[in-house]
């Protein structure tokens, strides 16, 4: 069921950022790459969703990410909600489509 809501995600992240799955998973550093990927993180770990459990499905999609890295890009999204109300709404808006 996890994994469901992470594919979920996925494809709603994809479609806000405007861009492919292969980038997503792969180990570019452009910032709306990076971004998009912390998003990623943000909303899985908001659907209670453990950091090993992100990070498996990350690394079933062939991106390998520390817990670290991965505690990291959640913190930099919960920066950036405290201080953007539209970037909450985005959020809002990303987890109210999400079902299961």
């Amino acid at each position: 069921m996890k994994e469901d809501v992470f594919n979920q995600y996925v494809v709603r992240v994809l479609d806000l950022y405007s861009i492919t799955k292969e980038e997503l998973f792969t180990k570019s550093k452009k910032r709306y790459i990076v971004d998009a990927r912390q998003l990623l993180y943000y909303l899985c770990f908001n659907r209670n969703m453990k950091l090993i459990t992100i990070q498996k499905f990350m690394e079933d999609n062939g991106y390998k990410i520390s817990h670290c890295s991965v505690t990291l890009g959640i913190n930099s999204v919960a920066d950036k909600v405290k201080e953007d109300r539209d970037y909450k709404s985005i959020i809002n808006d990303i987890d109210k489509a999400v079902f299961i």
